[in-house]
């Protein structure tokens, strides 16, 4: 299941952690925003332990959209060791992020 972020989770989980981390930038109020949803939770079923999965409501933590330039929603963020190595913008089937995911990890 994909974590809840807020700044203090974000900077501790993604940007101090090891390894390959994925985070959906959202809004409830965005509908690709709640179409890319499941996709998410499937990516964090899918891959288990093996990385780290969440979402940042942009509404609650204006700040980290800020911080990253997330000017559009949804806008997915992977991270390589704390650090931001590519970012998607908008709605991206399951199959386009995995395979981002896949080259990170090696």
């Amino acid at each position: 299941m994909a974590k809840q972020f807020d700044t203090e989770s974000f900077t501790s989980e993604v940007l101090s952690g090891k390894g390959v981390a994925v985070v959906d930038f959202w809004a409830p109020w965005c509908g690709p925003c709640r179409a890319l949803g499941p996709v998410i939770e499937e990516v964090a079923a899918s891959y288990g332990d093996k990385i780290t999965v969440g979402k940042v409501n942009v509404d609650e933590n204006g700040e980290l959209a800020s911080r990253y330039d997330v000017m559009s929603i949804p806008t997915v963020l992977f991270f390589k060791d704390g650090k931001l190595v590519e970012k998607k913008v908008g709605l991206r089937p399951k199959e386009e992020l995995t395979q981002t995911l896949d080259e990170l990890i090696g």
